[in-house]
């Protein structure tokens, strides 16, 4: 008996660290602190009951880390197991663990917003009201299921060592150009995500060529350069960053921002005729093992707080307008006015994943690779 009113203390104690952690009172009904969560006790209770969260993400480990630590921190009863993966790979994986009935993540956190939408709109969402929702600008949430978390541009990446500063593209059409005029200095050294391959890469390819009437026309200069395709971020900034390539074209912002930080032979241009601006889709799975734990962590991503800390330490460019720091949406429009082409949360993302949409799109992909 002793023994048991031990570990229900020791559980108690818990529960009031996390909350504590936020500024919320337990079971007080005093309202929360400016930048709190708003996730109710009950949830946090039952959270930390389950005792454990599986979050799938596209978030590299390195971003995110900030963010679990400070999860983490306040709700120590909760075991954070983090997934990182590619886009295609998260979504295939999640769907066939489905398919198969088996457990699978509670959390998917994901850049390749289409097909997060895709998943939701396939029933496999949990219909989720997220307190933290007032905070979100308009077109970012989809039937309190797909929450978009960030609002993060597409950026031209390069080595300030090796491309020379008349060679740095500003526009989609300097870039044209440039790939044109400069084939001996472009010639292998360009990279690009791999839209085949890669859920974002097939998104940020696919709306250039609907925002940009003359994309194509980039797309086959690319492939008379030889452009070098890749999955992931974080290969193409290394390559880039060691000179095996010189510039990057549709790279991540918010990866690139903490690596020229500290590595200043690392530049990066938002392009001004427009930058395409996508956002972190997150949902919570209908079948979640533990779903009062994937609430809890919904709701810090969305918060003040969640979303300061990745606007100041993860600086992945969060959405609220309220939220401070170097990189957030706010900022971010206010830089580049109408210049900015967000990508919305909505169910317009589906058009590019019908079958022949899609078969015809890579089809002429592949002819302008032959450049």
């Amino acid at each position: 008996m002793v023994k048991q009113r031990r570990i229900a203390s020791v559980f108690g104690l818990w529960v009031i660290v996390g909350l504590l952690a936020f500024g919320c009172a337990p079971r007080t009904g005093a309202p929360a602190p400016e930048g709190a969560p708003a996730a109710g006790v009950n949830v946090a209770d039952e959270a930390q009951k389950e005792g454990k969260l599986v979050v799938y993400s596209t978030t590299d480990s390195a971003s995110a880390e900030p963010l679990l630590k400070e999860f983490r921190a306040a709700y120590p009863a909760l075991t954070v197991e983090y997934n990182d993966l590619n886009s295609t790979e998260l979504y295939n994986r999640f769907t066939s663990e489905e398919a198969a009935g088996s457990h699978s993540a509670d959390f998917l956190w994901s850049s390749a917003m289409d097909l997060q939408l895709k998943l939701a709109n396939d029933g496999l969402a949990m219909t989720y009201v997220s307190p933290e929702a007032s905070g979100l600008p308009q077109g970012s949430v989809w039937q309190n299921q797909a929450y978009g978390t960030t609002l993060e541009p597409f950026v031209f990446a390069y080595n300030k060592r090796l491309l020379p500063e008349d060679s740095v593209p500003q526009t989609h059409a300097d870039l044209t150009r440039l790939l044109r005029e400069k084939p001996d200095l472009f010639r292998d050294k360009v990279t690009t995500y791999n839209p085949e391959q890669s859920g974002l890469g097939y998104l940020a390819h696919l709306e250039d060529s609907k925002l940009d009437a003359n994309w194509w026309d980039l797309a086959k200069a690319m492939g008379a350069d030889g452009v070098k395709l890749y999955t992931s971020t974080g290969t193409m900034v290394e390559k880039i960053q060691s000179g095996e390539h010189i510039l990057g074209y549709d790279i991540i912002g918010s990866y690139v921002l903490p690596r020229s930080k500290q590595d200043p032979n690392l530049g990066m241009v938002l392009p001004k005729d427009y930058t395409l601006a996508f956002s972190r889709v997150a949902f919570i799975s209908k079948d979640a093992p533990h779903p009062n734990a994937a609430k809890l962590f919904m709701d810090y991503l969305l918060s003040k707080k969640g979303q300061e800390t990745m606007a100041q330490q993860s600086l992945l460019h969060a959405i609220r307008t309220d939220a401070q720091g170097e990189a957030t949406a706010s900022a971010l429009s206010k830089e580049l006015g109408a210049t900015l082409k967000p990508i919305q949360v909505s169910p317009q993302l589906l058009d590019g994943l019908e079958p022949s949409k899609r078969t015809d799109w890579f089809r002429r992909w592949q002819d302008a690779l032959k450049g």
